[in-house]
């Protein structure tokens, strides 16, 4: 008799805990993730979240398809053929003015991180983003995050966007290849590449969105970067899949606080480093501020991006966009 209460007994736990995982499952467990540039810092968070196995031990297998640049990715959402981005924050809120309900589900950069250069022959006589007027300037891709930094800056100085020239010089080798070969006066990138430029001495940083100072110096405060971002009927479709992806994304933050740079660099692909490890460790020390700590995005940064747009966009209308429907924080607040 107690063989059989015990059998009985253990049948039912197996049955609870089956039951359980099968609820935890994610709907879609073959995810396609778009990415425009995902060597670069601003991306970190995505490449240790696939070598550090967290995609995995959310029972996901993330296809990562990397693009050109940002706004490629964001095609890619739109189109069709990726099921999330991590990409910039502001997209959300460009598809809201275009009638795309596109939402970032958990924040991965506080900082943008992006950083203009200038060509060291041109620094001296560099006093203000007026200065930028008949340049050819290097950006990740056209309409990018890297882009729109530049053409924010112009604006505030009282340029019109065109009074400069914009040419995509792509995430790696061939964003500082464009500097060595003269092909540009100026970039707007991010670390490696930059790390890369100053220790060629190539370029003179005038700048700088890593850190809290630099960030508030361009936008009076904060200003958020890469998020995660899907289409709002997929969300709504695959709530555990998402949750499954922001799981692992929360878990990948919480690696980086305690994290060396040395630990990073060993985790990313070599190829990452450019050909030089020791300055992919400095450049994730410049890094390592821009990074989410909570993974939610404040209001104070949501309509600071929001102001990006508009300056640099007058015929964007601010009056209608719904920020609260940019960000869904439910999944990172359920995060255990």
């Amino acid at each position: 008799m107690k063989f059989w209460r015990r059998f009985l007994v253990a049948c039912a736990v197996g049955l609870v805990t089956f039951g359980s995982a099968q609820a935890q499952s994610p709907e879609k467990p073959h995810i396609t993730l778009g990415v425009g540039g995902k060597p670069l810092l601003y991306y970190l968070p995505l490449t240790l979240a696939e070598q550090l196995g967290y995609f995995k031990e959310q029972g996901l297998t993330v296809e990562v398809n990397d693009f050109g640049g940002g706004a490629k990715s964001l095609q890619a959402l739109i189109g069709g053929s990726v099921d999330a981005v991590t990409g910039a924050y502001e997209h959300t809120i460009r598809m809201q003015a275009k009638g795309q309900d596109v939402r970032a589900v958990i924040e991965l950069g506080r900082y943008p991180g992006i950083v203009l250069g200038v060509r060291k022959s041109k620094a001296a006589s560099f006093k203000s983003a007026a200065d930028l007027k008949g340049m050819t300037i290097g950006v990740t891709a056209p309409g990018s995050s890297t882009h729109l930094l530049v053409t924010y800056l112009m604006v505030k100085a009282g340029l019109a966007p065109d009074d400069a020239s914009f040419v995509g010089v792509g995430s790696g080798a061939s964003a500082v290849a464009a500097m060595q070969k003269g092909e540009i006066d100026a970039i707007a990138h991010l670390d490696p590449v930059i790390a890369k430029l100053q220790a060629m001495d190539a370029i003179q940083i005038v700048v700088d969105t890593r850190t809290a100072e630099g960030t508030a110096a361009v936008f009076g405060g904060t200003n958020p970067a890469a998020v995660l971002y899907l289409k709002k009927a997929f969300i709504e479709a695959n709530p555990k899949t998402v949750q499954a992806l922001v799981n692992a994304f929360a878990k990948t933050l919480k690696w980086l606080e305690t994290a060396t740079a040395e630990q990073i660099a060993d985790t990313v692909p070599e190829e990452y480093w450019l050909g030089d490890k020791a300055l992919y460790v400095q450049a994730v020390k410049g890094s390592r501020e821009s990074y989410s700590k909570t993974g939610e995005i404040p209001p104070a940064g949501m309509q600071s991006a929001l102001d990006l747009l508009a300056k640099t966009d007058a015929a964007f209308n601010t009056s209608s966009i719904d920020l609260t429907k940019t960000f869904d924080p439910t999944f990172v607040r359920a995060v255990k």
